[in-house]
């Protein structure tokens, strides 16, 4: 079994914290993009079955819906990779999160409150948003 694991990613985070300069925020925005367009094409290139995503893909309080269009549109570019999403603290899975609300690609599983199990030919996963 080959897969991937990520995890605080934190997509359209402010990052206000780093420096003064808002431009810094900007630029490490689009930065993130491109390292997980690399991520996504290391998956394509290298076969990879699963891809884990433990908390935190993005900033409730500031995600945009054209960075979850975005992270989908790089989903549909790996149609054979399943991916499991587990929310985190940032992310979390509640009434008007874009994880209830957008129409996400369908080899996107997202876990809730419940643990929950998806099975495979040679694998069971199990997954819960805590």
């Amino acid at each position: 079994m080959k897969f991937v694991h990520i995890a605080d990613t934190h997509f359209d985070s402010p990052f206000t914290n780093l420096v003064r300069d808002n431009s810094f925020g900007e630029i490490r925005r689009l930065e993130q993009r491109q390292v997980f367009k690399k991520i996504i094409n290391y998956i394509k290139e290298n076969n990879i079955e699963y891809f884990f995503i433990a908390g935190d893909l993005y900033e409730q309080k500031y995600i945009r819906e054209s960075t979850i269009q975005y992270i989908n549109n790089l989903f549909k570019e790996i149609p054979n990779t399943k991916i499991f999403i587990s929310p985190g603290n940032h992310d979390p899975y509640i009434k008007n999160s874009f994880y209830n609300d957008f129409n996400w690609n369908k080899n996107v599983k997202i876990f809730n409150s419940k643990i929950e199990r998806c099975e495979y030919e040679n694998v069971n996963i199990y997954g819960v948003r805590i």
